[in-house]
């Protein structure tokens, strides 16, 4: 059975009323009416307390419907490591462009402007390393895959483990040499602004 029908048939059992089934789980009617037309799930702590009124197992009363929410949990996932990761490129972005600009017109201000947006690009990266480690991907072959909402088999798991190292020292390589390359421009532009 869907959880749709599994709320509306308890509740219809326990002669409950909409209404009265929401006063008691604390939402509202139309959230009631909302799980029963299946056009959204309950959340854990809702889910919960429909399993201890109906007085049924957590089991009992989302059998069937496991697959699709675990489908809703990697969509919610899925989505803030897009947001995270879109909000992160920008930041990183702007901090890089905008350290000489703002070193030139407001000294070193400008520059402890700049410092704080790298200071957030640098949280939002951290919570992207955080959803990389949850859901244990690293190469770009594992991240393409996550994107698209698809799973390695095992031996493609292994050989993505297998390039994890190498990828590591490439990644500090090109990291190194964009800094590089930022330094060189940053006194090129300073020298030119000061001269």
């Amino acid at each position: 059975m869907e959880l749709h029908t599994q709320i509306k048939k308890y509740r219809t059992t326990m002669n409950l009323s909409q209404e009265e089934l929401a006063e008691k789980i604390y939402v509202t009617r139309q959230t009631i009416s909302n799980w029963e037309n299946n056009k959204n799930y309950p959340d854990i702590h809702s889910l919960l307390l429909l399993s201890s009124l109906f007085n049924i197992s957590l089991d009992q009363l989302i059998k069937g419907d496991i697959e699709i929410m675990k489908e809703e949990i990697d969509k919610n996932e899925l989505k803030k490591f897009y947001h995270d990761g879109t909000i992160f490129t920008i930041l990183l972005l702007l901090s890089i462009l905008s350290a000489v600009p703002l070193s030139a017109f407001f000294s070193y201000y400008g520059l402890l402007i700049s410092a704080v947006i790298w200071g957030i690009s640098m949280y939002y990266a951290c919570r992207i390393e955080k959803y990389k480690k949850s859901n244990n991907i690293q190469t770009y072959r594992e991240i393409i895959s996550f994107t698209e909402g698809k799973r390695l088999d095992e031996i493609e798991k292994a050989e993505e483990y297998g390039k994890r190292p190498y990828q590591k020292v490439f990644s500090a390589f090109l990291c190194a040499v964009i800094a590089f390359v930022v330094c060189l421009l940053f006194t090129w532009l300073l020298k030119s602004f000061v001269l």
